[in-house]
């Protein structure tokens, strides 16, 4: 096994951690059985300690299945090899799409003709030549960084990734500036007298104003929306962009669209906390396809998913590489509607270059700011800006 300055126990404690986020059902009692059978069988013997752990951790066929790969993602990462094409793009492993082929048809039942079929929509003629433009994205924009905790690969999570994750989407909440409203709301240092209250209060003294009730301005924090590429273009970074829309979702109460032809809403399988949450992100990802039409879904995002919840306190986030099937200017109308009700949108795309195709181009003006997105450092890089 590696090297590691931490003690077998602590290493054993975040794999058990691992296995449950994969769905295995590890507590103590199996964490101390596979402490004893390694302290048995010794720690040179790889392969014999594999199969010990893999008789107590594993209840079941699906289980024991994957157990070699988890396994070897934390004890081995060094003989893990990704799936590259030529153009250097890593692309997510394409499993348990029946999680979410329901929501699929949904969504592909609504394509127009020609859209959803085709596997080249994703790009439109006036996009093309941008996209040849720029570099592939290699990974994302983290691309020539070392291979470090937070520039690691978006497949290659560890516990204590989800961790920073989970820290730096609290500490973005926190940040995220609550505004004062026309309402006032009671306070016990308010600098404002609230008659009515005062004068039911005196009731019991007598009709004597003894406990004044002061008010203050009531503030409401900001609404946030997250709003996912997951076209094909978007194949090998939608999942990381689902795993921080998750952890926004978790601390932040923002709600998560993700979106290809058309927008569906995914804010109750990003909030819940189970032990498959990886399985369900890739259900997420892996049956989307298609095309992209970016401007369709915002303004079907503006006039009906979140109508009655836009306004000044309204943050979208958008998070795509800006390559659109539809008209160039549709884009610009569609974020126009959006600042119209006086939402801040704020765009990420997965390479260090901004969006350069002809849409975006166009719309640049409106979106308040851009940051690339292919890892945790570029969103803590980002955080200071997102408030």
């Amino acid at each position: 096994m590696n090297t590691t300055p931490l003690p077998l126990s602590e290493r054993l404690a975040g794999f058990a951690a691992l296995l449950r986020e994969h769905g295995m059902r590890v507590g103590p009692a199996e964490q101390r059985d596979m402490l004893a059978a390694s302290l048995h069988l010794g720690s040179l013997d790889i392969d014999r300690t594999s199969s010990a752990w893999r008789a107590i951790a594993c209840s079941n066929a699906r289980d024991w299945r994957q157990w070699p790969a988890v396994f070897e993602q934390y004890w081995l990462p060094h003989r893990i090899k990704g799936t590259v094409k030529v153009s250097g793009q890593t692309r997510p492993r394409r499993d348990l799409r029946s999680q979410l082929q329901q929501m699929h048809e949904g969504m592909d039942g609504d394509a127009p003709s020609g859209q959803a079929a085709s596997g080249s929509a994703d790009q439109g003629s006036s996009d093309e030549d941008a996209q040849a433009a720029l570099p592939r994205a290699q990974g994302g924009a983290g691309v020539g960084q070392p291979d470090a905790l937070h520039e690691r690969s978006a497949q290659m999570w560890m516990p204590q990734d989800l961790h920073a994750l989970q820290l730096l989407a609290r500490q973005i909440q926190r940040q995220l500036q609550s505004l004062p409203t026309r309402r006032w709301q009671l306070h016990a240092r308010g600098r404002r007298l609230n008659l009515r209250a005062t004068l039911r209060r005196s009731v019991a003294h007598g009709g004597l104003p003894l406990a004044p009730a002061w008010q203050q301005p009531r503030t409401e924090p900001p609404r946030l929306f997250i709003l996912v590429d997951v076209s094909r273009s978007m194949e090998s970074h939608a999942a990381f962009f689902l795993r921080v829309a998750r952890a926004m979702a978790q601390a932040a109460d923002a709600r998560v669209f993700v979106f290809h032809v058309n927008l569906a809403e995914v804010t109750p399988l990003m909030r819940s906390d189970s032990a498959t949450v990886q399985e369900k992100i890739n259900a997420v990802t892996a049956g989307f396809g298609a095309g992209t039409r970016i401007a369709h879904n915002l303004m079907e995002f503006a006039r009906r998913h979140a109508r009655a919840q836009l306004g000044r306190q309204a943050r979208v986030w958008l998070l795509s590489d800006g390559f659109d099937t539809d008209a160039p200017e549709e884009l610009a109308q569609a974020l126009q509607t959006l600042r119209g009700h006086g939402a801040r949108i704020t765009w990420f795309h997965p390479t260090r270059q901004a969006p350069a195709s002809l849409a975006v181009r166009q719309a640049r003006a409106l979106v308040e700011r851009f940051h690339p997105l292919a890892s945790l450092a570029d969103l803590a890089r980002a955080r200071p800006y997102l408030h």
